[in-house]
């Protein structure tokens, strides 16, 4: 691809952010919705981290950007151009391939059933790796060019590549530090942000390396959990996912019991084999929502890690609460083998029900 075929593509891929914006922005909580909504602000203008956000400006600028998704309303997603050929969307591999020659890549993905996102970034880097003793290929990211307003920081691709957005990433890294730097408290993130030698907002730039280089090996072993929770589960969890596709509080805890078997089984026991302290309360302060009403107990554990119990209790409680999920991971999916008309009802009173929470 020639640089001057890059605007179009650009124009298209963000066309499809605006519209998967349009579909789902809504969705979201007002408070997720307008944190989200500043940090997008903040990487559609090209602010630096700790500029201070106009707020007159800011609130014209979301007045049209909503303004802007009412347009787009009922639209399908526009092919993108490649090569002088329309290219569907979600054909990763053709639309990628054309953007490496620039030093670009492509991503698509789903965040939830029927809930798309794509991206277009700068290459960091591609390469195999060795995570937890399995190889896998890495490919990392930096600066992006065209994005949703839900920016996953990591993802796995459709061939099993982990994908790792470090702007993305960054930007959490911000916003999180500036919410704790307002109103300092005792916390995961605050134990973090120490850990890795981070006091004050004007040292956010020079710590961030610093900062991206505790959390990707993090994310990483997020990562290889899904990919090993998804060949445990097999397809038809797929199918459970679709089921709830307009039960948005259903489907997250469905998620949060993936999200559960990939750490419970991977990430926490690999961080606890290695023993540092700052990737534990990096994962720490990402532990929320329903995976922490769906394992409350967890964080008393990481209470006392941090008290000095040397893991103790965290290895206890991976213990009781991988079996636990992956019993309650097999009794959703026999749902899965009953009546499809009665399958959403199904799932949602069962992970709704008190039962479906780890008590040990």
């Amino acid at each position: 691809m020639s640089p001057h075929a890059l605007p179009p593509l650009l124009a298209a891929v963000q066309t499809n952010c605006d519209i998967t914006d349009a579909r789902f922005a809504a969705d979201l909580p007002l408070c997720i919705y307008l944190l989200q909504m500043r940090e997008y602000y903040r990487w559609a203008q090209g602010l630096a981290f700790g500029e201070t956000l106009p707020r007159a400006a800011l609130g014209d600028w979301l007045a049209r950007r909503e303004a802007h998704w009412d347009t787009l309303d009922g639209r399908s997603f526009e092919p993108v151009p490649c090569a002088g050929m329309p290219v569907d969307p979600f054909d990763v591999a053709t639309i990628d391939a054309a953007l490496q020659p620039l030093g670009l890549g492509y991503g698509a993905g789903l965040v939830g059933p029927g809930r798309p996102v794509f991206f277009v970034a700068e290459r960091a880097m591609a390469s195999p790796a060795q995570v937890d003793g399995e190889p896998v290929r890495v490919q990392l990211y930096g600066r992006e060019l065209a994005r949703c307003l839900a920016a996953p920081l990591a993802l796995l691709a459709a061939d099993e590549t982990i994908v790792l957005r470090q702007a993305a990433l960054a930007r959490w890294l911000w916003e999180r530090f500036e919410a704790h730097s307002l109103r300092p408290a005792e916390g995961a993130f605050g134990r973090f942000a120490a850990a890795c030698g981070l006091q004050s907002p004007e040292q956010f730039s020079a710590r961030l390396p610093d900062l991206l280089h505790t959390a990707r090996p993090v994310l990483l072993l997020h990562e290889l959990g899904e990919l090993r929770a998804g060949r445990w589960l097999g397809p038809r969890w797929a199918t459970l996912r679709q089921a709830l596709a307009d039960d948005r509080r259903s489907e997250l805890r469905l998620r949060a019991v993936r999200d559960h078997l990939a750490d419970l089984g991977t990430t926490l026991p690999a961080l606890l084999a290695d023993g540092a302290s700052a990737p534990l309360h990096f994962w720490f302060a990402g532990y929320e929502g329903h995976r922490e009403a769906l394992y409350p107990g967890l964080k008393a554990a990481y209470a006392a890690w941090c008290a000095g119990d040397e893991g103790r209790a965290l290895r206890a409680a991976v213990q009781v609460g991988e079996p636990h999920f992956r019993r309650l991971a097999k009794r959703l999916l026999a749902l899965a083998d009953g009546p499809a008309a009665v399958l959403s009802q199904a799932l949602a009173q069962r992970l709704n029900d008190a039962a479906t929470s780890c008590t040990g």
